[in-house]
């Protein structure tokens, strides 16, 4: 098939594309930060071993999305010459559940994946060929089903999560997407990555899992006021005491917060 027509098909799986979402958060965070996460034994521990889950939750404002965008980076940058890796990501957005329902969801990962072979695979164009001449869009089993013949034909697959708290509620949705992920990951054997606030509906969920939850350290905070201190009146930049005694008094401020030091430094 031509280049176009491969187009055709991956946005009418989904038109969704994270890629520019992605790029547009990990390029604001500081460089440096997030290690702590990345260096952690839970961390390496499930990035080492296949069909594990890594839960991450946090509080508001504590940078679950700019710790996602951190771990998709790591890893693209890791498995960047293995075509054998898949590597896959959703940020879930409460403004957007009209977009993000489960079968959505799934078509995201979907095309992510298939996106990373030489070619589309034929029960793909197959589906296409048969809901494109009926007018009709693919049911959640059948994306389901080519999901996991899909991530079969990977020797190592990642699913990256942000914000299950702002995954669709109603109709049980996303209930029925982690469903579809731990039903996955039984049968395939990927790794599972996600982040939320502290909802116990979710957290129920995840019992049994291996957690970890995401704070803004004290050496980000360190690393991000390093990086910004310049745009303070210059009157700051002229006293190295007077800087580190406002970055000492905003980092016992923001208590895990990322938004905090954020805004205190912007505003």
């Amino acid at each position: 098939m031509s280049t176009d027509q491969n187009a055709d098909i991956l946005d009418w799986l989904t038109p969704i594309d994270y890629g520019h979402q992605q790029s547009d958060i990990f390029n604001r965070h500081q460089e440096g930060t997030g290690q702590w996460l990345l260096n952690s034994e839970k961390f390496q521990a499930w990035l080492s071993t296949s069909k594990q889950t890594l839960f991450c939750p946090g509080i508001p404002g504590a940078g679950k999305t700019v710790i996602t965008s951190i771990v998709v980076e790591y890893l693209s940058t890791k498995f960047r010459n293995d075509t054998t890796v898949g590597i896959t990501y959703l940020y879930c957005n409460f403004q957007r559940q009209q977009e993000q329902k489960p079968a959505d969801l799934i078509a995201s990962i979907l095309k992510q994946l298939i996106q990373r072979q030489p070619s589309l695979p034929e029960n793909v164009i197959s589906l296409y060929k048969h809901h494109y001449a009926n007018r009709t869009r693919p049911l959640f089993d059948e994306i389901s089903k080519l999901l996991h013949s899909t991530v079969s034909n990977y020797s190592r697959a990642f699913i990256i999560i942000d914000a299950l708290d702002e995954c669709q509620v109603s109709d049980g949705g996303r209930k029925k997407f982690l469903l579809e992920m731990f039903n996955l990951q039984a049968k395939t054997g990927l790794n599972l990555f996600a982040t939320s606030r502290f909802i116990p509906d979710i957290m129920k969920e995840f019992e049994g899992s291996v957690s970890l939850e995401i704070h803004a350290s004290d050496g980000d905070v360190q690393k991000y006021l390093n990086g910004h201190i310049s745009q303070l009146p210059s009157f700051v930049s002229r006293s190295p005491s007077l800087q580190e005694d406002i970055k000492g008094e905003i980092i016992n401020a923001v208590k895990g917060m990322y938004v905090s030091y954020y805004a205190i430094i912007v505003d």
